[in-house]
């Protein structure tokens, strides 16, 4: 691949098979449960949409994390102090539970282990909303936990979100590369916009795949398994 030093990674539907359907309303109802001993689970979902939203709105000027927390806390007069060991103990022994929403990619491993074999940097580039538990959690399901990632971007180490361009550019800088020396493996327009940088792009199709017209042309299309032909 020339010139590439780096390769970023999607997660859900890129690397691991994920039923959204299923898992948002499963991801979002289990940590209602967790807190309906305090808060009506119906107030603590709409409280998470309405977190999501500003995460993606998020600018560069605080962490993802520090967004959640400005506009989550309070929540029905609890503080983070409160609530923060229930969310902590619900990624310990309940997000586990959203596993039989996925489905691992048999050819994940083999594509991971090609990308570290010939020295490629790796970056883990899904949309960082959630905390890194949850992350290495779905790698660890897709059968790549163990790799040393470069970089698994998270809400408490993200500045932004996909697809604003500031996402791709602070993992760049992180990982000390150019967009020109990198390509961003996904399955979403969210990824392929990546692209308007001026790295290159690998779509793998999905049932979320749907490109905008003022999107790239991805570089490279096909199946994950198709990517081992270029690496």
């Amino acid at each position: 691949m020339g010139q590439l030093k780096a390769i970023l990674f999607d997660l859900d539907g890129t690397l691991l098979d994920v039923d959204l359907d299923k898992f948002i309303p499963g991801y979002l109802n289990l940590i209602a449960d967790s807190l309906a001993h305090l808060i009506p689970p119906k107030k603590v979902v709409r409280a998470l949409l309405k977190v999501s939203e500003i995460i993606n709105r998020n600018d560069g000027k605080i962490t993802n994390e520090e967004a959640f927390i400005k506009s989550f806390f309070p929540l029905e007069g609890y503080n983070r102090e409160d609530l923060e060991p229930i969310f902590d103990k619900f990624y310990e022994n309940k997000f586990q539970e959203l596993r039989k929403f996925t489905r691992k990619k048999p050819e994940a491993r083999k594509v991971m282990e090609t990308a570290f074999n010939n020295g490629y940097k790796v970056a883990i580039a899904t949309t960082p909303a959630l905390p890194l538990t949850a992350m290495e959690q779905r790698l660890d399901w897709a059968g790549v936990g163990d790799f040393p990632y470069d970089l698994i971007t998270s809400v408490e180490n993200s500045y932004a979100t996909k697809p604003n361009l500031l996402y791709y550019e602070l993992i760049f800088k992180y990982l000390n590369v150019s967009a020109q020396e990198s390509i961003m493996v996904g399955d979403e327009d969210k990824d392929m916009v990546c692209a308007k940088l001026g790295s290159q792009t690998f779509l793998v199709n999905s049932p979320s795949t749907d490109l905008k017209e003022d999107t790239p042309k991805p570089t490279y299309n096909g199946e994950l398994k198709d990517l081992l032909d270029i690496l």
